[in-house]
């Protein structure tokens, strides 16, 4: 089969491909514990479900309008406004089938051949793989374990050139659950406007966040003009199988994405939509329960991984992944995350599956109970001993 150019540029997400491993094993008996895959482990809320179910029986199972229904789209806009303290206009939002149509449709409406997009390495792994299938130079912002897992400011400014389009940036981060500080912001915002640049900022895990509050870029002097956020109902709200995101971007920009939208999937589906209306205007209650929960696992998880010889786990501040340094057991990434699922029975990420610059880390998953965590950190304290 001949196929296009593009598409040996093309990535994919590894946490998937080890998934379907992980249940291959599993058929033929092995016991594995799923640290693997980045989703919530709780249920969606009821009162979500029952929104969803009461508009099927009222009809919305038609087409919807590519950017969204407008009563969605208020609902995101009044909760934006509030959520990150900038004016938001409905017009300004996009909703579509989950928040990665946004990061695909950004980065084809703004890059190019000859453009330079910088993102998180290591960091989502879409980011990398759509800037080189559109044919623009990635330009990877190393994440530093000394640092919380930010980048070098300094680093970051040198690494600015005439030729840059686009910064993608994510907070709190996937894989490492680090943290941008508000002077991380400051300086970032100071760099975009100066040099006019485009900034992709992903939020999605904006509300899983177990210390002070989050800040969004999109709220800096002169970023409102220039910034494309991202969101969705995903994580906040056990939402992954449903598929609804958005983007909120400046006004001009918006009929483009629709537009893309339009010629992709048409339109995110309606009984989908009026549910979304639901999450975020009924009781929140089960959201932050679910953060509670996810602090507690991951302060158990930390500090099994630190009991570990040869392993160093720092403590993430948002989002439920943790990215322990594991150079102490003598092992690459991938070896060692092979050895987890075949030999131990836990499913778990290399850190290249993030970027080059994940090599000597693993990223795992505490979206699981606190039992199965403390079962998989056993696992991996013994294969340990016997490397």
């Amino acid at each position: 089969m001949k196929l296009s150019r593009k598409m040996s540029r093309l990535g994919t997400e590894t946490a998937f491909e080890v998934l379907v491993r992980a249940r291959a094993l599993e058929a033929q008996g092995k016991d594995v514990v799923h640290l693997e895959v980045g989703e919530p482990d709780f249920c969606t809320p009821q009162y979500i479900i029952d929104a969803a179910t009461a508009a099927l029986n009222c009809g919305y199972t038609h087409y919807t309008p590519s950017a969204g229904f407008p009563e969605l789209r208020e609902a995101i806009a009044r909760d934006v406004a509030w959520s990150r303290g900038i004016a938001v206009n409905a017009d300004q939002v996009v909703v579509t089938p989950g928040a990665k149509p946004i990061i695909f449709f950004v980065i084809l409406a703004l890059a190019e051949e000859g453009d330079e997009v910088m993102y998180p390495n290591p960091g989502f792994p879409i980011y990398e793989s759509m800037i080189n299938f559109v044919g623009a130079t990635p330009v990877p912002l190393p994440l530093k374990e000394e640092t919380g897992f930010k980048f070098d400011l300094e680093e970051f400014k040198a690494k600015v050139s005439n030729k840059t389009r686009l910064i993608i940036l994510n907070s709190p981060h996937n894989p490492t659950g680090g943290v941008l500080e508000a002077s991380d912001l400051e300086v970032i915002a100071r760099v975009a406007a100066e040099n006019d640049i485009w900034v992709l900022s992903d939020e999605v895990y904006c509300r899983i966040l177990y210390e002070g509050k989050h800040a969004s870029i999109a709220s800096y002097p002169g970023m409102a003009e220039r910034t494309i956020l991202l969101d969705g109902f995903s994580k906040t709200y056990a939402m992954t199988g449903w598929r609804l995101g958005y983007g909120v971007m400046p006004l001009e920009l918006a009929p483009h994405i629709t537009r893309l939208m339009t010629n992709s999937a048409s339109c995110t589906t309606a009984f989908v939509q009026r549910a979304g209306i639901e999450a975020l205007t009924g009781p929140q209650d089960e959201a932050y329960k679910m953060v509670e929960e996810f602090r507690k696992r991951r302060d158990v998880i930390v500090a099994g991984l630190n009991s570990i010889k040869g392993v160093r786990c720092h403590n993430p501040k948002g989002a439920f992944y943790v990215f322990p340094n594991i150079k102490g057991t003598g092992m690459a990434s991938k070896p060692f995350a092979d050895r987890l699922l075949n030999e131990a029975g836990v499913a778990a990420l290399s850190g290249t599956a993030f970027g080059a610059y994940g090599e000597g880390y693993i990223r795992l998953s505490y979206a699981n109970s606190v039992e199965n965590i403390e079962k998989a950190v056993d696992r991996i304290a013994r294969l340990v001993k016997q490397l």
